[in-house]
């Protein structure tokens, strides 16, 4: 099992920056690949950005490609999500979620554990 904890969130002007934490416990942190992913009002959850075991390897969705970073540190058991230049449409639940596989996956199912979120509100 691991237990998953996002922090960070809030209300942010557009063209501001925000940056999520997530603190996991439990089983080896660095045992997992990591994703964030989001959820706006109406929508499905979509994959955001994710990470490799050892943090060498990450993936974006387009839609954040050079706004978004992620980041993680296995000593502190944390996984990062630094936002800048956010857009409105950025706002929804932001989540990080655990996945056993060596390769980066974007589909919220083959995720294994999640966290329960936090609100990313991005105002105009």
């Amino acid at each position: 099992q691991v237990q998953l904890v996002e922090s960070g969130g809030g209300l942010v002007q557009a063209g501001g920056s925000v940056r999520l934490s997530c603190a996991a416990s439990g089983r080896t942190f660095s045992s997992y690949g990591m994703g964030w992913f989001r959820r706006a009002p109406g929508k499905e959850r979509e994959f955001v950005a994710g990470i490799s075991w050892g943090g060498s390897s990450t993936r974006y969705a387009d839609s954040v490609k050079g706004r978004f970073t992620i980041s993680r540190d296995n000593a502190k058991n944390s996984l990062y999500l630094q936002m800048n230049s956010l857009k409105p449409e950025d706002t929804a639940v932001y989540y990080c979620a655990a996945d056993h596989e060596i390769v980066i996956r974007t589909i919220p199912d083959d995720y294994e554990y999640w966290g329960q979120g936090t609100q990313v509100t991005v105002s105009s």
